[in-house]
């Protein structure tokens, strides 16, 4: 028969184990927290010397700026956004914030060099015509030449995109696009479809446009826009002051927004025929995608998730895209 004394040691055997497990989560948790501070010393080491090595290079003479060295930036840039994709898993929302503006700083000197290199138009006079005598023939004015249809490419001094148009359905190929920083920007009720892998893709101040895109190597950034329907492949998506949107996303970090309300989002399954050689030279891991691991940078309660982002229904998203 069971008694107190025989009781008792059970008692203590369990609350013994209970204290182990107790001390063995702190270490665990304790060796993490190591490792973690470890791997964000190693980050901001990295990223501080590779940041200081292409500011001193843009800083440099005009004369030694050419296109070959402008081109090797722009690498060198995309490989700091890599770099803080792959090591968003671990840093602080503050360093992560951080890192973003020095990189769009960077972006943004690096875009000013290559406007210096575009040749400047030059200003030549016109000769006045001749005035024809009263009466003449030639005082028939010529009936106004029709309005010409506007282009669907990006001005001369923009590296490649599309802006300031309305009600179009627009495409751009992979030759167009291909490696290159592609930006989108004032464009209401069109249909975009870029098949190719950009190295960028800026996408501002759109309103009720349907946007698909193929693997883009680095990050997505879209600001201002309203009303859309984004299908996106990509290391980051950062979106900014956009609201009741859908986004089918492929994202191989975890997407940011900031100042943003009414996001939904699903899985990406848009498809084009050489979309898979678009994913190699893009060099996306096909097999991580964290569509549904969103980051509100506004919304700062860690146990509650952010009011600004959903997730679509299954019943409600895309599968067949025309």
């Amino acid at each position: 028969m069971e008694t107190e004394g025989t009781r008792l040691p059970e008692r203590l055997q369990r609350r013994e184990e209970e204290r182990q497990r107790e001390t063995e989560k702190k270490r665990q948790a304790k060796d993490n927290q190591a490792v973690q501070e470890e791997k964000s010393g190693y980050f901001n080491s990295s990223f501080g010397l590779e940041r200081a090595a292409i500011e001193e290079v843009l800083s440099g003479e005009d004369s030694g700026l050419g296109a070959e060295v402008l081109d090797e930036v722009s690498g060198r840039v995309q490989r700091l956004q890599k770099l803080l994709n792959d090591s968003m898993m671990f840093l602080p929302s503050y360093d992560i914030r951080q890192a973003q503006e020095h990189i769009t700083r960077l972006q943004a000197a690096l875009d000013a060099r290559r406007q210096q290199l575009q040749p400047k138009k030059k200003f030549a006079f016109k000769a006045r015509k001749k005035e024809a005598p009263v009466g003449s023939a030639s005082t028939i004015q010529p009936p106004p030449a029709a309005p010409q249809v506007k282009e669907t490419q990006a001005q001369p001094e923009a590296q490649c995109g599309l802006q300031d148009l309305s009600g179009q359905v627009l495409f751009m190929k992979s030759e167009e696009i291909r490696q290159k920083d592609v930006q989108l920007s004032r464009l209401r009720d069109c249909t975009v479809t870029l098949t190719g892998s950009p190295a960028t893709l800026h996408v501002r101040d759109l309103s009720g446009c349907k946007v698909l895109c193929g693997p883009v190597a680095t990050s997505i950034f879209v600001n201002n826009c309203t009303d859309c329907l984004f299908a996106f492949s990509c290391q980051q998506l950062r979106t900014h002051s956009t609201t009741d949107s859908r986004f089918y996303l492929h994202v191989t970090s975890r997407a940011i927004i900031e100042d943003c309300s009414g996001l939904l989002y699903a899985p990406f399954t848009w498809s084009y025929p050489d979309i898979q050689q678009d994913y190699e030279l893009a060099g996306l891991d096909q097999s991580r995608n964290n569509w549904d691991l969103v980051d509100d940078f506004n919304w700062l309660a860690m146990d509650v998730k952010s009011p600004n982002w959903k997730i679509i229904p299954e019943e409600d998203r895309i599968t067949y895209w025309n």
